[in-house]
C-alpha cells in the first residue's frame, strides 16, 4: 500500500471539501432563493463538470493554469510557481469538478424546504444569511451530510482530472487513483487489489453511514 498516496488523497479531499462546502452553500441558497432569470445558465454551468468527460475538463484545465494563457502565467507570478502540477492544482481541479456533486444535493435539500417556513423568516426580518443559517440548514442537514460525502469521495477516486492538471509526482500529486493506475499498467495486481479494495471499503462505508443516519432519524421521525 502507498501509504503517501493515501494520506495525499485524504488531504486533498479534505481541502476540496471544506472549500467546496464554503461555496456551494451559498450558490445552492442563491438558487433556491434567487429570482433572477440568469440562475438556469450558473446552475447548468456548475453541473457541466458532472457531464463532461474528466479528461476533456482536465485538459481545459491544464491549458488554462500553463504558463502560455494570462491567467496562468498572474497565478504563477502570485503563487512563484505554476499551478499545474501542483498539489495546489489539484485543489483547484477538484473543486471544480466535484461543484455539481455538492451542490445538487443542497439544491435540492434547500428546495424542499417548507416555502411558507422561508416566507415567514423574510416578513419577521430575516435577511439571506440568516434565511441560510437558521433555516435552510438545519431543515436540510441530511443533503447537507450527503454533499459532504458524496463529494469527498468524489475526489478521493477522482481519476481523468488528476492524471491531466497533475500527473504522477510523488508526495505532491500522486494519488490513490494514480497509483492504482500504475500497479496495473506494471501487472501488480495483488497489489491494484489492495487499492482497489481500500477505495471500495472507503466508499461503502461512507454510503452504509448516511442511509443509516437517514433510516435511524426516519425511524424517529415516524415513531
Amino acid at each position: 500500500m502507498d501509504w503517501q498516496a493515501l494520506v495525499l488523497s485524504l488531504r486533498l479531499a479534505t481541502v476540496t471539501t471544506a472549500i467546496l462546502l464554503a461555496v456551494s452553500v451559498p450558490f445552492a441558497a442563491l438558487l433556491v432563493l434567487g429570482r433572477s432569470r440568469w440562475l438556469a445558465a450558473l446552475e447548468a454551468l456548475a453541473t457541466l463538470p458532472m457531464v463532461l468527460p474528466p479528461t476533456v475538463l482536465g485538459f481545459f484545465l491544464l491549458v488554462l493554469l500553463g504558463p502560455r494563457t494570462a491567467v496562468g502565467r498572474g497565478i504563477a507570478a502570485l503563487l512563484g510557481h505554476p499551478l499545474a502540477f501542483s498539489f495546489n492544482g489539484l485543489v483547484a481541479g477538484s473543486v471544480i469538478y466535484s461543484l455539481p456533486f455538492t451542490v445538487q444535493p443542497l439544491v435540492a435539500g434547500f428546495a424542499a424546504v417548507e416555502p411558507a417556513l422561508v416566507d415567514a423568516a423574510r416578513l419577521l426580518g430575516a435577511g439571506p444569511v440568516r434565511l441560510v443559517t437558521s433555516i435552510l440548514i438545519p431543515l436540510a442537514r441530511r443533503s447537507l451530510l450527503a454533499a459532504v460525502v458524496l463529494s469527498f469521495l468524489h475526489t478521493v477516486g477522482e481519476f481523468g482530472v488528476v492524471l491531466m492538471l497533475g500527473g504522477d509526482i510523488p508526495g505532491s500529486t500522486r494519488t490513490l487513483s494514480i497509483v492504482l493506475y500504475n500497479q496495473v499498467e506494471n501487472f501488480d495486481y495483488a497489489g491494484a487489489n489492495r487499492t482497489a479494495a481500500m477505495l471500495l471499503g472507503m466508499s461503502v462505508l461512507a454510503l452504509a453511514a448516511i442511509y443509516s443516519t437517514t433510516r435511524r432519524r426516519g425511524s424517529v421521525g415516524g415513531a
